[in-house]
């Protein structure tokens, strides 16, 4: 890219980031509108404030100076003194409030997969596991293992996520596997036996996994695929963890990344459009648009863990409030959030030296 696309790539990048995160704050004001919460600004960017743009219903929307986010500011946010603001709201009420951004991030991107799937005209089957390549002179190449073709069991085990594959792939290494295939509708039984040594860029088997997928014609068919997708985002982003500690999942292939690291995936994804409109492929922006449903989800997802001054660490301090009738003393909250949202600062500056130190290549 020249320095005048690179420009406009920057500007594109903050403003679909900036989108997202509107959806994520209209969540917010959306919800504490409908529970008669009086929301006092909605401000697009972060402050200091630019100008004003216009009251709404008891509520200012700002145009700010940072131009990257938005925010929600409710009345009465941390002050339970303040008869009608969020704080002195019933629990069920705050729980509502503070899932609703979230919630929100998830629909959208639930409807940007969606939007893809149409446009490609496939969606992908999670409760399924193919082969995207197989490595020349690997134990799956001379062994008859072909891309595309779909793994339906491995040593008498039903296997349906590519966790499943390399456990049992991995916890036989030098033992020969009897594995199911389906190809074109056919299946067939392959023996292969793992290496116990194997070059960097392959597993024990030389296997690439992937997901098969679907075809589709209309939003109907491709809704439920797109919901399923999400929620196994969910699912990984729970099980990380447990499978960094054991070892499962590198730690190169599971990154953590800032802004910096998600511009360089956006620029890829950016070029990875132009390429194919230059071919003359119809399928325009799908790349791009596909990112950003994963941002969204993982905008969501990521605001729901349990981490303070994150909308689930927030949540965290609400759900005992409902079963022992007792609410958490506010000045204790609050500084706990506090707390908190210095560390994700100061993780974020980390990250995002991180990405500039060693950027996101393809």
């Amino acid at each position: 890219m020249d320095a005048g696309q690179i420009a406009i790539t920057i500007i594109e990048f903050i403003l679909a980031l900036t989108l997202l995160a509107i959806t994520h704050e209209l969540g917010h004001f959306l919800t504490a509108k409908a529970l008669g919460i009086p929301v006092e600004e909605f401000g697009i960017g972060i402050p200091p404030r630019a100008v004003k743009l216009f009251t709404w219903k008891g509520t200012l929307f700002s145009l700010n100076w940072i131009p990257f986010g938005a925010f929600v500011r409710p009345k009465g946010e941390e002050d339970p003194s303040i008869p009608d603001g969020l704080a002195a709201a019933k629990p069920w009420k705050r729980l509502i409030v503070l899932f609703g951004g979230p919630i929100f991030n998830l629909v959208i991107g639930i409807l940007l997969f969606s939007f893809v799937f149409l446009r490609t005209g496939g969606a992908p089957d999670i409760s399924k596991v193919s082969i995207v390549a197989t490595a020349e002179s690997s134990p799956a190449a001379e062994a008859g293992i072909q891309a595309q073709d779909v793994f339906v069991s491995i040593n008498g085990q039903d296997v349906h996520t590519s966790d499943e594959v390399s456990s049992l792939i991995r916890s036989n290494l030098g033992k020969e596997l009897t594995i199911q295939l389906s190809r074109s509708g056919e299946i067939l039984t392959i023996k292969a036996t793992p290496r116990t040594t194997w070059p960097e860029d392959q597993g024990p088997l030389g296997v690439s996994l992937g997901t098969p997928w679907i075809p589709t014609t209309n939003w109907f068919e491709t809704l439920p695929y797109s919901v399923n997708f999400a929620a196994e985002q969910a699912r990984q982003l729970i099980l990380l963890p447990g499978r960094l500690i054991s070892g499962s999942a590198s730690s190169d292939s599971t990154r953590i990344i800032g802004p910096k690291g998600m511009y360089d995936i956006y620029a890829q994804a950016r070029t990875m459009d132009e390429e194919q409109t230059s071919a003359g492929d119809s399928q325009n922006a799908v790349n791009t648009i596909y990112l950003l449903a994963n941002i969204s989800v993982a905008l969501g997802l990521t605001n729901l863990l349990p981490i303070p001054a994150l909308d689930g660490g927030r949540i965290i301090f609400v759900l005992p409030e409902l079963i022992i009738r007792k609410r958490i003393p506010v000045k204790y909250e609050n500084m706990v959030h506090l707390v908190g949202l210095m560390a994700l600062l100061a993780l974020m500056l980390y990250i995002t030296t991180m990405d500039i130190v060693n950027p996101i290549v393809k």
